[in-house]
């Protein structure tokens, strides 16, 4: 088939899979050729492989063109600097940029509520092709898109150039925004963060969206859509359906370094074990309660969660059926976890498509549960 044979079916696909609804974003999809911006190639994850090994995939393959429109994410960046064009055979690195599934994509333009006129900010532009589709709907002058990566701006500025569009391209760090742009009617990211920036509410119009998703160093996630007020406040509830990132680069957890001596430190029995950590709603409710922990699987020795720059730590291992926990430095880290992971189910343990979010003038993140009059725990 054709690309354009091949769009059709994309759009026909999502469609089917409830992420496209609206007709000027239906047009846009088909107007906009995402092999355009895949031109470089991408890297395919070797089935079977352990560690996960990647081989690329270039323009000259015979698959290259069909698998530009499958929907899936597609690799195309491994160790903050190597392409597709950099390997021959595989490379066992982790990804550091990639072109996102179109699903997820249309799905968080339509989330984003545009209307005519309005103006975007976008926070991690990739390839291009989530710019290029706001290219389409708004028009080039509306649109501004951050990318932390110049060589990934660069390669993005030459696709969106082969396609008709010149937006405004900026090669810096998103999380800061674009002052020079603001205010702006709408803010996208592309990357997962910790916290929302203050800098996106500020350049952002009272009454406009930010569109982000909030992670955490436990690997759970989720989109949250937030109205900003006249205050400088922002708030509104998180989306559903296990929205993932890659982190923003500055938003990277520390190395853990030498583990803690775990023989030492205060022990009891818990009720919560390290397994209601395998769940992700679960992950997201300890991470409010402890938004800079992370989580060591061990094996047979148990689970470590580690805050790296508290000093904190909680192992949690099982003794026959019984699980225990051992916490040590300044702050008890399993304590608050539990705490809240006890209070989250003993309210029934609502999706999280039920919590939302306040953003306060002073940045203090504040989560709730259905309504902000409704407020979840804080953390510690």
């Amino acid at each position: 088939m054709n690309d354009d044979e091949l769009r059709e079916g994309l759009v026909g696909l999502l469609a089917e899979r409830g992420r496209l609804h609206s007709p000027q974003w239906r047009e846009t999809v088909l107007a906009t050729p995402r092999h355009e911006f895949l031109r470089g190639g991408f890297f395919r994850h070797v089935p079977d492989s352990m560690p996960t090994a990647w081989a690329p995939v270039m323009p000259d393959h015979p698959d290259w063109l069909s698998a530009c429109y499958t929907d899936e994410s597609l690799i195309t960046q491994i160790a903050g600097t190597i392409v597709p064009a950099d390997v021959r055979g595989q490379i066992l690195r982790e990804p550091t940029s990639s072109s996102t599934l179109p699903s997820l994509v249309v799905r968080m333009l339509e989330d984003l509520q545009v209307e005519d006129g309005a103006r975007v900010l976008e926070i991690g532009t990739g390839t291009g092709y989530s710019t290029a589709l706001l290219c389409h709907r708004l028009g080039e002058d509306l649109v501004t898109s951050v990318e932390v990566d110049a060589d990934v701006s660069a390669r993005a500025a030459a696709a969106l150039g082969a396609v008709g569009f010149v937006p405004n391209l900026v090669a810096a760090d998103g999380l800061a925004g674009h002052k020079d742009g603001a205010p702006y009617n709408r803010v996208i990211a592309t990357c997962g963060v910790l916290r929302i920036p203050r800098e996106w509410i500020n350049q952002t119009v009272p009454g406009g969206i930010v569109l982000a998703t909030l992670c955490g160093w436990m690997h759970s996630s989720e989109l949250v859509r937030l109205t900003v007020h006249d205050d400088g406040s922002a708030s509104g509830p998180f989306l559903g359906g296990r929205v993932s990132f890659m982190l923003a680069r500055p938003h990277h957890p520390p190395a853990p370094g030498m583990l803690p001596d775990t023989s030492v430190g205060d022990s009891r029995e818990t009720e919560v074990g390290a397994n209601a950590l395998d769940d992700w709603t679960t992950r997201f409710v300890a991470q409010i309660a402890a938004p800079n922990a992370q989580r060591l699987q061990l094996g047979e020795a148990g689970d470590v969660l580690l805050d790296v720059e508290a000093g904190a730590w909680a192992l949690l291992y099982r003794v026959g059926d019984t699980w225990r926990v051992r916490q040590g430095g300044p702050a008890r880290l399993w304590d608050d976890i539990e705490k809240h992971i006890t209070q989250w189910q003993g309210a029934g343990a609502p999706g999280l498509d039920r919590f939302g979010l306040t953003v306060t003038p002073g940045g203090e993140h504040r989560f709730w549960l259905d309504t902000p009059e409704c407020p979840l725990p804080a953390a510690g």
